[in-house]
């Protein structure tokens, strides 16, 4: 299986991956496909396939911000069962990120990435593929190290019709298994900068950004 990077709305690989996307996310969650075409040029965003016999099976999106030392997972998408799509995804991410981070000087602090709560809400197909089942992903993200911040979440549609999304948790994995809190202004810093490129802001996620400003830190719980 191959890790290759896709930078260009034009590469043939970005196209298999965007139907991929299509097939397993709801459509509030995917971003038109030529919208892709600044955000695949940024070079601060990392967007790869796996590549499995010339089809795309698999994709990750995650950006390193040097500034704070902290990493998002955008998302993970595993297209078929039985090929260790997940495992092989989640290492090259791995090895990219703290590579990235020690040209900074540094270790990485964590990463940051949104989590569908299927307690909350269950109309999740994701494509059929029983690997992006939302209680599967859950239990594999709790496993990789990831904690709930404690905050209730949203976040703005990705069709940039002004309207909240919810049903997800917002999550970060410390590096450090010690760490229990992080600093809130890292959050709203960080979801103000993730989000600039939508301008319809919903009034709930304006409200709970304002709530995030009003604290010192938020509590990292069990997922």
């Amino acid at each position: 299986m191959e890790f290759i990077r896709v930078n260009n709305i034009e590469d043939p690989l970005f196209a298999k991956m965007h139907n991929l996307l299509g097939e397993i996310f709801p459509p509030e969650e995917v971003l038109e496909f030529e919208l892709w075409k600044e955000p695949l040029e940024d070079p601060s965003i990392r967007v790869f396939v796996a590549v499995h016999e010339g089809e795309v099976v698999g994709a990750t999106e995650y950006r390193y911000y040097p500034d704070w030392n902290i990493a998002m997972t955008d998302f993970t998408i595993i297209g078929q069962s039985g090929l260790g799509i997940g495992r092989f995804l989640a290492k090259k991410r791995e090895e990219d990120l703290h590579r990235l981070a020690q040209e900074n000087g540094k270790t990485l602090f964590g990463m940051f990435a949104e989590i569908y709560n299927p307690y909350e809400r269950e109309d999740f197909a994701f494509g059929g593929v029983m690997a992006m089942n939302p209680y599967v992903r859950r239990e594999v993200l709790s496993h990789l190290g990831y904690k709930r911040l404690d905050f209730a979440y949203v976040h703005p549609s990705w069709k940039n019709d002004g309207e909240a999304v919810e049903g997800l948790d917002f999550c970060f994995m410390p590096t450090d298994e010690q760490v229990t809190e992080i600093p809130s202004y890292w959050i709203v810093a960080f979801l103000s900068d993730y989000y600039s490129v939508l301008p319809n802001k919903p009034q709930q996620w304006l409200d709970m950004v304002d709530g995030l400003k009003q604290k010192e830190t938020v509590a990292l719980l069990p997922l």
